[in-house]
């Protein structure tokens, strides 16, 4: 049973947790670590066009904020969610599950994408600015 009360808090924890760790997953790591030239350089050395690491940047970064500000988390769940299945495969599946493995494993993507579904299938929860309204069939 969904307690009604503190589901929209749940959904604020996990629309925040989400939100940070894509912006600070796009911006510290892939701008201020990698820099975007050199995240640009190994998305070539995967075999994808280089205009995919700025397009990667730009989703989590702007995707991130929009999941902490409660705009549309929703949706901007299930954009994300494409991404982390390339990341599995593209990139970790290969490595193992664990995400200490050389070259980090795939548990870690695969957990953001559920917890982005889940995120997705919550709702945007409390305190979002911009929250998707509910079809007429849920506010009775």
């Amino acid at each position: 049973m969904l307690d009604a009360k503190t589901a929209p808090y749940g959904a604020l924890v996990l629309r925040l947790a989400l939100g940070t760790m894509y912006v600070v997953h796009s911006v510290y790591l892939k701008l201020f670590v990698f820099t975007l030239a050199g995240t640009a350089q190994y998305f070539v050395s995967l075999g994808q066009p280089e205009a995919f690491a700025y397009l990667v940047f730009a989703a989590e970064a702007i995707g991130g904020a929009m999941l902490i500000l409660g705009i549309a988390a929703r949706w901007v769940a299930v954009a994300l969610i494409p991404i982390l299945i390339g990341t599995i495969v593209l990139v970790h599946g290969a490595n193992g599950w664990l995400f200490s493995s050389p070259g980090g494993g795939w548990e870690y993507p695969a957990f953001l994408a559920v917890a982005s579904l889940a995120l997705a299938l919550l709702g945007d929860g409390a305190m979002a600015l911009k929250p998707i309204p509910a079809p007429a069939r849920d506010r009775a």
